[in-house]
């Protein structure tokens, strides 16, 4: 998607918020992009407002796209026209390899509170010793169920996607005959976009096809596990998930389920919160598990997702940007954001915190989970990567939608994959 720069400059001029009131002729107009998922952007504006009563500074807050690829596109434009319009964005976990070189070093900033989060995200964030984004959240997929449909039929969690498969179809068909006639098995994110990264790395994992490339980047994709686990999906199109599935993000697969019209559903963990609200006609009903195992010799696996923030090398104010950041992913907010909206903290103390794991029983209980999640392969493809998730996605998409068999659609896969990389990612 092709965004110019004036017509982000046009966006973000009509959907920008002010707040705050400037205490003196020194405090700085800070801009930050929040996410617009789930309830990402009241939380954001919250935290800022706080922000800018403590420092007499003024925020403004964009809302991007909800497609991680447009927001890519949309940063990657901004950079290149060296565009101050941005001062803090939001960074996603396969992000800062790619974007690295526009963005400042943090650790002047930081004063060592890097030290509080997952190391792992700390490594993942910095480059060329440089701090250049904070952890503010992290994820790891999950499997969401009907606790109620599942006892009233009888069933348990299921352990594998076979398992899953049978009970979602017992109990969608005995739904549908009993009335609803909207039940659905299972919804999940299936739309070409990098949503549907996730959720292929998952199945491939846990039926022992490993990762589109390994971790010294050798294609490996083309195997017959692989072909296996995006077979397997591609039965569940339109047999216990509707065939609509196949335009679903992450809201539209939420959307189904809260409105009482799933057995079960992949996604993060923020949808807990959103699943539990007052207006939710599932609250108190929703259980909690591990992605399934890719048979009985499988194994679990949940795809690494989480968003960081870091300040633009463009920015006209970055030591007030980088305040911002720093206050941001603070234990303090991380907390708030944890038992109000289910963003799993990248702080390890979090998970230890009463107030979090009684608004979160799943921290707890899927804390390996979360700590052990498959990542996509950024590192590995470096500046090649947003091409390599991209050729993924369309394949497995063409799998899913009936265009091309799983062995055939992952052969030219390899091919173009091979083409990406010529002789090196």
């Amino acid at each position: 998607m092709s965004i110019s720069l004036q017509r982000f400059q046009q966006i973000a001029a009509s959907i920008a918020l002010a707040f705050g009131s400037v205490a003196g002729a020194h405090a700085a107009t800070i801009t930050i992009s929040c996410g617009s998922v789930g309830q990402d952007f009241e939380f954001c504006k919250k935290t800022t407002e706080d922000w800018a009563k403590k420092t007499g500074n003024t925020v403004k807050l964009f809302t991007p796209p909800q497609s991680t690829t447009d927001i890519l596109a949309l940063f990657r434009q901004m950079f290149a026209a060296q565009s101050s319009d941005l001062d803090v964005i939001n960074v996603d976990v396969v992000w800062p390899g790619m974007i690295k070189d526009h963005l400042i070093d943090l650790k002047p900033y930081s004063k060592g509170a890097e030290k509080e989060h997952f190391p792992s995200i700390v490594a993942n964030n910095t480059a060329d010793g440089r701090l250049i984004a904070m952890p503010w959240f992290t994820d790891a997929g999950l499997l969401y169920y009907r606790k109620d449909l599942l006892e009233k039929h009888g069933e348990k969690a299921p352990t594998t996607w076979e398992e899953l498969a049978a009970t979602a179809r017992k109990i969608q068909d005995a739904e549908r005959k009993a009335g609803n006639a909207d039940m659905q098995g299972f919804v999940f994110q299936a739309k070409a976009y990098e949503g549907l990264t996730c959720d292929a790395v998952e199945w491939l994992w846990s039926y022992g096809g490993g990762n589109i490339v390994d971790d010294k980047g050798q294609i490996t994709v083309n195997n017959p596990k692989a072909a296996k686990a995006l077979s397997t999906a591609a039965s569940w199109i339109g047999t216990i998930a509707p065939t609509g599935v196949l335009n679903y993000g992450e809201e539209d697969a939420r959307g189904v389920f809260q409105s009482g019209n799933a057995v079960f559903m992949r996604n993060w963990p923020y949808a807990w919160s959103l699943g539990n609200g007052k207006d939710s006609k599932i609250t108190g009903k929703i259980g909690v598990s591990a992605l399934p195992k890719g048979g009985a010799e499988g194994k679990n696996a949940a795809t690494l997702g989480g968003w960081q923030l870091a300040v633009s090398k463009y920015s006209k104010h970055p030591a007030e940007a980088a305040s911002l950041v720093m206050y941001m992913t603070s234990p303090e907010v991380q907390k708030e954001r944890a038992i109000k909206g289910s963003y799993n903290p990248t702080i390890g103390a979090l998970y230890k915190d009463k107030a979090v794991l009684d608004a979160n029983p799943f921290f707890g209980s899927l804390y390996e989970v979360f700590t052990s999640a498959v990542p996509r392969q950024a590192t590995a493809t470096g500046l090649k990567y947003p091409e390599v998730s991209a050729a993924f996605w369309n394949a497995t998409h063409d799998v899913l939608s009936g265009q091309a068999s799983a062995e055939d659609s992952l052969k030219k896969l390899e091919g173009k994959l091979k083409q990406v990389k010529r002789n090196a990612w």
